[in-house]
């Protein structure tokens, strides 16, 4: 593993990890680690530094309603799926927007505050747009794991163990 991937992982880890830090776990000196970093930061490979918020425990956004959306689409000619996926992803309900294999084309993840936003939001802006064919609307219910996170509570088995 070389030192852009190695300081790539601890920062998937723990994005708040310093320089010193980093330095002192890949045995490389601060100015490289600083270097490195900057590095893939200016190439696009790290976009953003973000806290992963537990959605059960965010009294601010806790009444949000998050759904995914498969939608159905006819490719545009001379732009493919582009074109209508940059229709979509600028509206700002929308979270993550994924080109997929198989019974339809692009995944939607969006937001709003109530089941009736997402509701009006996919028959008023999605299911509108030229080039939609279809939706079909599936609403988060509870997050048990999400980007390698799990979020539930693990039970603990307070028996003592046998050791025989």
């Amino acid at each position: 593993m070389d030192a852009h991937e190695e300081i790539l992982n601890l920062l998937r880890d723990n994005a708040r990890l310093s320089v010193e830090d980093i330095s002192a776990m890949t045995k490389k000196t601060p100015s490289e680690v600083e270097s490195i970093i900057q590095g893939l930061e200016n190439d696009g490979v790290i976009m953003k530094y973000a806290a992963i918020i537990n959605p059960e425990k965010d009294s601010i956004r806790k009444g949000n309603v998050r759904a995914e959306i498969e939608i159905l689409v006819q490719p545009e000619r001379e732009h493919g799926f582009d074109g209508i996926a940059d229709r979509i992803y600028r509206f700002p309900q929308v979270k993550s927007l994924y080109l997929m294999s198989g019974g339809y084309d692009l995944k939607v993840v969006i937001e709003g505050d109530t089941l009736q936003d997402v509701a009006l939001f996919v028959a008023r802006k999605l299911s509108t747009l030229e080039g939609v064919r279809s939706t079909k609307t599936h609403f988060f219910l509870k997050t048990y794991k999400e980007n390698d996170i799990v979020y539930i509570a693990q039970r603990s088995d307070s028996r003592e163990g046998v050791i025989a």
